[in-house]
């Protein structure tokens, strides 16, 4: 029996969610070099998705001619789709010309783009409910966590701002569809401050009185030196009930995930361990599972396939995984495969990651028991 005091699944409409659960990025509607057969095989529950970037690829009208994000990606467990608002933070700040925010939302227009996009929370939440999602993440006014203050109370006053009306968008679109309790999609608050705590408790309040499913952690969750704000993220997961589900967003390192998971939080995604894999670091446990889960002291490895000790291995990967890859290929066979730069080496690779992350969340649970 799991003795967690925390939030340990979320019930959607196309399956439920067992926490701690890792979500790969699919972006623009794809895990790159894998498909859903494979997402399925490496143990995967759910992916996530980007509204920011599937508006412009494939775009919004192609995505519904195409029946919806489920049955263009022929994937029929859930989908989170992400607001987007991180990405056009990131767009903005590195470079003002591309576009700003203000309160009506986002207005972008990409480099190389002839077109200008407007994102508003309206929209925000419109496109997410059309492109068929089972869990909707409201719009936010993301800061970095060094920015001023002033910045950081005009990005809360903001985000509290969308996240009204996303919610009251959200409440028409579905007695406008007349959806149910269990067919209706979930939808996400995301709690901004930056490294504030008075701030991020104004904005916990304000959205657990407008009423959320669930909560996601806003900001980059990293400091200068890419360690995890391990204080503001116990307090941020401190100012929600414990019932609630929280979503460390884009916390996908695997000690990062175990680290968040022991705060409170059970959503992780991150596109992390699919990029290491094209780029030939791979993820191995240093340990058996056992009862603990395997995850006392430095259980996790890096193997990077580039090394030449690798060339005759008749080894798998790890000797402590039982995903496809370790099961059929030898590391010299992906050595080789890397060195040829055959992409059936980007795709076993993947596939190894996501296995790893997938018998991660195994393990964590098996730690809780």
């Amino acid at each position: 029996m799991n003795t967690s005091p925390f939030a340990n699944k979320l019930e959607l409409a196309r399956g439920t969610l067992e926490f701690p659960v890792y979500m790969p990025d699919a972006t623009f509607g794809v895990v790159r070099t894998v498909d859903s057969n494979d997402l399925i095989s490496a143990g995967i529950q759910a992916v996530v998705m980007n509204t920011f970037h599937l508006m412009q690829r494939p775009g919004s009208s192609t995505i519904q001619s195409l029946g919806g994000l489920h049955r263009m990606a022929a994937w029929d467990r859930p989908i989170i789709t992400d607001s987007g608002g991180f990405q056009a933070y990131s767009l903005i700040r590195q470079n003002p010309r591309f576009g700003k925010m203000d309160e009506k939302g986002i207005t972008f227009q990409p480099e190389a783009s002839d077109r200008k996009y407007q994102l508003s929370p309206e929209k925000c939440i419109q496109l997410q409910v059309a492109y068929g999602s089972d869990v909707v993440i409201c719009l936010d006014d993301c800061t970095h966590v060094d920015a001023s203050e002033a910045e950081q109370r005009k990005s809360v006053e903001r985000t509290i701002s969308w996240a009204r009306r996303c919610k009251a968008e959200f409440n028409r679109l579905l007695q406008q569809k007349k959806l149910d309790e269990d067919e209706r999609p979930r939808i996400f608050g995301v709690i901004q401050g930056g490294g504030i705590p008075a701030l991020r408790k104004q904005c916990a309040e304000s959205l657990l009185e407008i009423g959320f499913d669930g909560f996601g952690f806003g900001g980059w969750p990293l400091d200068g030196s890419g360690n995890l704000l391990t204080d503001i993220l116990a307090y941020t997961r401190s100012l929600v009930p414990p019932e609630f589900p929280m979503h460390a967003l884009g916390v996908g390192h695997p000690y990062n995930v175990l680290a968040c998971w022991d705060l409170g939080y059970g959503i992780f995604d991150s596109a992390m361990p699919t990029r290491d894999a094209r780029h030939g670091r791979l993820y191995t446990f240093t340990q058996l599972m056992g009862l603990d889960g395997g995850l006392n002291g430095e259980w996790l490895r890096y193997l990077y396939i580039n090394d030449e000790r690798h060339i005759r291995s008749n080894q798998p990967l790890s000797l402590h995984c039982n995903c496809p890859v370790c099961r059929n290929y030898s590391a010299g066979y992906l050595h080789h495969l890397f060195k040829m730069n055959d992409s059936l080496f980007l795709r076993l690779a993947t596939i190894h990651n996501l296995s790893f992350m997938a018998q991660l969340t195994q393990r964590i649970q098996q730690r809780t028991l």
